[in-house]
């Protein structure tokens, strides 16, 4: 059986690609994972908001996100000044972790698409679309431009009642590339190639269904690629890809481990120390700035934060742990939820680092010598690790391996290789 194939990339259910009509979408008939969809936006359009995207990324990283006024003094920081006023408080990892998931990732995510959308909406190959695309899909997860765009909103509140603090255009130019990004977050890898197959640059490659063959997924352009050993490399973008990831249960563990031990002194030490002339020095774990949040009465600020910093890498963790944990056979019905949870786990990833980039900001912001200061602190760098580690951690479980093992109690094809349509919304 030869033709055009997908597959879902939650539990490995085979689908056969249909045309879809604008604004449809796809979805898995086994899990109920969105597979792909028509969006109404052509690549022109998508060039556009992209190179929108890094107008405002420029003003955002150039130009000052505030100033304050304190004692007679001021102070204005860019993001990168703030980087830098990190890297100079003796805390090189905070700052390399927030220069690369603030500026590096998102400007490299911007630029690579601008490159393969301009040939792509000419009908042309773009140069090096099979690099740079696997670049898109490993770097998009590390862009954090709007978890930085509510540190820096919590940033503002936090000094409401220590200087007087004038927004910068850096700041709205952030708001800005926050709204264009999140829409460019739907723009991945996968649908740079169906621009791309649209526009008659790429083809999809037919593959022949054999019983024998395993069907080799490839999370960077979608296309099935059937071999007979467990890995090899995509036919068309050339991706080392596996049937399923190995040992991924081992790796995952003791990921996981790592991110249980960094924990506990991200939540117990000082993300920040604070020291002025009169009230002297005083520092502040997580919660304690949740607390001092709640009790300035912005407690809808203390409630995000709250959740961001410690809900959710405590929910990462747990859920982590409960995937690991759950029996090697189930229902389909168990599983579904084991898959909701494994995407909770993915989209909630990058947001624990909202305390960190809160910390860089007043460090660069508060710098009056020996009259008012904020460093940074271990508890900063620790907690920059568990977000780091746990989204690692999430990238190397593979939750398929749970669904090669269900009982299906549904009617459904041959799970492997049989393909069948999927349903459409």
């Amino acid at each position: 059986m030869t033709g055009t194939y997908i597959a879902c990339h939650h539990c490995g259910q085979m689908h056969e690609r249909s045309a879809l009509a604008s604004g449809q979408r796809a979805s898995c008939v086994r899990c109920g994972t969105v597979l792909w969809s028509q969006g109404v936006l052509n690549s022109t359009a998508w060039l556009a908001i992209v190179l929108t995207s890094l107008i405002a990324f420029t003003i955002a990283n150039f130009m000052p996100v505030g100033t304050i006024t304190a004692v007679g003094l001021k102070s204005s920081s860019t993001f990168l000044d703030a980087v830098a006023a990190t890297w100079r408080a003796g805390y090189p990892s905070v700052a390399i972790m927030c220069f690369a998931t603030g500026f590096l990732m998102p400007l490299l995510d911007i630029l690579i698409l601008a490159w393969l959308l301009a040939f792509s909406r000419q009908g042309r190959v773009a140069p090096g679309l099979n690099l740079l695309s696997r670049w898109l899909h490993y770097v998009r997860p590390w862009a954090m431009v709007p978890v930085f765009m509510l540190g820096a909103l919590v940033a503002i509140v936090k000094l409401a009642d220590m200087a007087s603090l004038t927004p910068g255009a850096g700041l709205w130019a952030y708001a800005a590339l926050t709204f264009l990004l999140t829409g460019l977050s739907k723009l991945n890898s996968e649908r740079v190639w169906l621009l791309a197959e649209q526009d008659g640059a790429v083809q999809s490659m037919p593959v022949s269904i054999e019983p024998q063959h395993h069907p080799l997924d490839c999370e960077v352009c979608g296309q099935i690629t059937m071999s007979t050993a467990d890995e090899g490399h995509c036919q068309r973008c050339h991706t080392r890809v596996h049937y399923r990831k190995p040992a991924h249960k081992t790796r995952t563990l003791a990921i996981l481990l790592t991110a249980i031990i960094l924990y506990l002194p991200a939540n117990l030490y000082p993300v920040m120390i604070n020291t002025t002339v009169l009230g002297g020095t005083s520092s502040h774990t997580i919660l304690g700035g949740i607390l001092e949040l709640w009790n300035m009465g912005s407690w809808d600020l203390a409630l995000i934060v709250f959740i961001a910093s410690f809900v959710v890498p405590l929910t990462k963790i747990v859920i982590l742990a409960i995937l690991l944990g759950r029996p090697a056979k189930g229902r389909r019905d168990t599983m579904m939820h084991y898959t909701r949870m494994y995407q909770t786990v993915e989209l909630i990833g990058q947001w624990s680092m909202l305390d960190v980039f809160v910390v860089i900001l007043l460090t660069s912001l508060v710098n009056f010598g020996p009259l008012m200061t904020v460093r940074p602190d271990v508890g900063a760098a620790a907690f920059g690790m568990v977000v780091v580690v746990t989204m690692f951690a999430t990238m190397n479980f593979d939750i398929r391996k749970g669904w090669d093992e269900v009982d299906d109690d549904i009617e459904l094809p041959d799970y492997q290789p049989a393909a069948t349509a999927p349903t459409f919304t």
